[in-house]
């Protein structure tokens, strides 16, 4: 039994089983857990391959505090790239939509960037769809389905901003991911099909008719999958765009639909 009066075990057993960060995340756990066998409960979760996110029951992004239920994708870091490059293209939008919204971290720290948006997110994943709900309460509504299906059609032409955090993995791919992934998060977030852009192109072969003029689309993509993912966009009619953030290791393909914004 672990015990807040003896902080280094936790830190030592985080260690032990490979936890890189074990001074870190015993901080993280030990600010968390409430009573000694919470605590208890946490580092074995931990040390049996729970991603900390899904152990703390929250991740940090974009300075908020996001809930992570177990099961449900872990918003990384790098995609507070996508919100940057966002909130840059269209300071001025008035709809924003998180489409494959996972926890729905996307759609709070756009609503948090851009106050005054009405926002609107979406998933095909149950667990997710009721994680996203408290993430976003009070800052706008989600929807449970498959992609611009779970969508009012009132917002077709309308939206300014569309972020569509896709699935990306090459299927063949998805078992050489860290077992806190492949394991732990859904396969849904995660296998985008036999070259990782399926479900990317669908979402760019309908893109164009939901997004107002000026409007644009973003989502994340690996380096190598950029310049077909780029020949997506442009197929869509859309103008493509790719920014890139070094630090985050991030890659986000932008597209613009024509017109007046």
């Amino acid at each position: 039994m672990f015990s807040f009066s003896d902080p280094s075990a936790v830190v030592t057993r985080l260690r032990t089983a490979g936890c890189v960060f074990a001074q870190d995340e015993a901080g993280l756990i030990l600010a968390t857990a409430r009573t000694d066998a919470e605590l208890a409960a946490m580092v074995g979760r931990r040390v049996d391959g729970h991603p900390l996110e899904h152990v703390l029951g929250w991740a940090e992004f974009c300075g908020l505090r996001i809930a992570v239920d177990g099961g449900v994708f872990v918003p990384r870091r790098r995609t507070e790239f996508l919100v940057r490059q966002a909130v840059g293209a269209r300071p001025d939008a008035g709809v924003v939509v998180d489409l494959c919204c996972g926890s729905g971290a996307v759609g709070a720290a756009l609503a948090a960037g851009l106050p005054g948006v009405e926002l609107h997110a979406a998933d095909v994943d149950t667990v997710a769809v009721r994680c996203a709900r408290r993430n976003v309460s009070g800052r706008g509504r989600v929807y449970e389905g498959d992609l611009f299906a779970a969508l009012p059609d009132g917002l077709r032409g309308c939206i300014d901003i569309l972020a569509a955090n896709v699935p990306y993995v090459p299927t063949e791919e998805v078992g050489l991911l860290p077992a806190e992934a492949r394991v732990h998060e859904p396969l849904v977030a995660l296998d985008g099909g036999a070259d990782g852009l399926d479900v990317l192109r669908r979402v760019t072969g309908e893109a164009g008719e939901w997004l107002a003029p000026g409007g644009v689309l973003l989502f994340e993509t690996s380096e190598r999958q950029a310049a077909d993912a780029v020949e997506a966009v442009g197929r869509s009619g859309l103008v493509p765009q790719v920014a890139v953030c070094d630090e985050l290791y991030a890659t986000v393909v932008i597209g613009l639909r024509p017109g007046a914004s």
